[in-house]
């Protein structure tokens, strides 16, 4: 018997040689911990005691990409989750930065939603970037270069505030979406990597839960700090000459200086625990791998078209997500609904998401597959679209919270999907996922200028073509594995 280990790919080979002819039968241990034996078919004995006793490992081992066997995937997911805690706090922070910069720069819906646009359009610029900076660095230092890109972006902010400058605010976000770029780049396929893959919706649930909780407090803490007087404020202004009202607002303005330097202190030091930590570093699946499961290994990345679907597909997701998130506020003002009331309403949305995670953790996959929550999530966020539209008041801000609901499983949903046997080019996959999310940047944008001229209400038509798409992959798009 000869044993050859390559430690790299954690691959043995048990090479029993008592004929010319070989068999190779592939047995998979979760997606990353592959075992290969070459035999005759004259040992069937043998196969059956190696299953059986791959059947009693513990499926709670995982082994990281030098070879070493860890007893469990709870520390990883601990990490993992505090990272989408992060993700969540500092993105929907949008939801409430969108009117209160409305308010302190004096923009129009349109303009002010270039908070969003400036923020996820750094994910199409900057995604393939950080996939080359993850093949150099691995995936848990680049986690730790993202975070403290982040920190360099929140630290932006407070000049920003000083000067009451738009455009510095703008160029923070930016950067903090580029240092979110390649935390995204590095951890959803990290997830998607780490345990079986028909639960690895479960798995992004779970991080979901974390994202959208802070989601659901980051808008309240902030709006405590920058907006508690929102309603007074903008009552008071109309009694001011312009000098008091540039006043007026220059301290508004200022009252970000503090949270957002509190964040920069959070993310720097968050950076250094996730460097020393005892996160693995992952091998993701490589071309004589994928060889050896029987997958086809094409040229391009643009020979997977459920892959080039699935990004498509997650543009128009992240869109009409951050729709709900960072509309809703704005649509509550619109209706006449005060500030203190109206400044929960992200929350909602967070809430509603929160719900859809749970129903996914506890549904996939032993209820519902990954396909099947995706269909049932499209379906009903026409249902919530047109309930948005047709309903007016308070009922139709209710509907707009909703979306959370549909929106939950689409992420979780999508990666799995997308990422399925793309063997070596999964980080560019994931890179070119990461590129949808500028989905988030562009269509707001598109909302914002049909809120301008057909009013707020009316401008959440444009959920309904996303809701289509996100249709058409769950019934048939995942399934194109060839564009002939």
């Amino acid at each position: 018997m000869l044993i050859l280990l390559k430690p790299k790919l954690t691959i043995i080979y048990v090479n029993h040689i008592i004929s010319g002819k070989k068999d190779i039968i592939r047995l998979k241990y979760h997606d990353f911990f592959h075992i290969h034996f070459l035999f005759t078919k004259s040992f069937p004995s043998f196969v059956k005691k190696i299953n059986s006793t791959l059947n009693s490992i513990s499926m709670n081992t995982i082994t990281t990409g030098v070879g070493k066997k860890s007893n469990s995937y709870l520390l990883p997911m601990i990490i993992i989750s505090s990272l989408f805690f992060v993700f969540g706090f500092v993105t929907w922070l949008n939801g409430i930065l969108i009117p209160y910069l409305k308010i302190a720069c004096q923009l129009s819906d349109f303009q002010a939603l270039l908070v969003a646009f400036a923020f996820y359009i750094s994910y199409t610029i900057m995604a393939l970037p950080s996939a080359w900076v993850l093949n150099k660095t691995g995936l848990k230092s680049g986690m730790m270069v993202g975070l403290w890109i982040m920190a360099i972006g929140t630290l932006i902010f407070i000049p920003a505030a000083i000067t009451r400058t738009y455009g510095i605010f703008l160029l923070g976000l930016f950067v903090m979406g580029t240092g979110l770029a390649l935390l995204q780049t590095a951890s959803n396929p990290y997830v998607t990597i780490m345990g079986p893959q028909e639960s690895a919706a479960k798995r992004i649930s779970i991080l979901g839960i974390c994202n959208k909780f802070a989601g659901a407090v980051a808008p309240l803490i902030l709006a405590y700090y920058i907006l508690s007087d929102g309603d007074a404020f903008v009552a008071s202004m109309a009694n001011m000459s312009e000098a008091e009202q540039t006043a007026a607002l220059d301290q508004l303005a200022r009252r970000v200086i503090n949270p957002y330097i509190v964040m920069t202190v959070i993310l720097f030091i968050l950076g250094g625990i996730v460097r020393l930590s005892g996160l693995p570093d992952l091998e993701v699946e490589s071309e004589e791998d994928a060889e050896l499961n029987n997958v086809p290994v094409k040229k391009s990345i643009f020979g997977y078209p459920h892959l080039i679907l699935g990004v498509i597909t997650l543009f128009f997701y992240v869109g009409i997500e951050v729709i709900a998130g960072d509309t809703i506020i704005r649509y509550g003002l619109s209706l006449g609904i005060e500030m203190s009331t109206a400044k929960a309403f992200t929350s909602y949305v967070m809430a509603t998401m929160v719900v859809g995670y749970i129903i996914g953790i506890f549904m996939i996959p032993k209820y519902m597959s990954q396909r099947f929550a995706l269909q049932w999530s499209a379906i009903l966020g026409l249902i919530f679209a047109i309930g948005a539209v047709f309903t007016s008041g308070f009922t139709s801000v209710i509907f707009v919270a909703l979306f959370g609901l549909s929106n939950a499983l689409v992420w979780p949903a999508i990666w799995p999907l997308a990422l399925h046997n793309l063997g070596k080019f999964i980080k560019v996959g994931s890179a070119m996922l990461i590129m949808a999310i500028s989905g988030g940047a562009i269509i707001p944008l598109i909302w914002g200028k049909l809120s301008d001229s057909i009013g707020s209400q009316n401008a959440y038509w444009i959920a309904i073509p996303c809701y289509l798409v996100i249709l058409f992959y769950s019934v048939k798009g995942y399934k194109i594995k060839s564009w002939r």
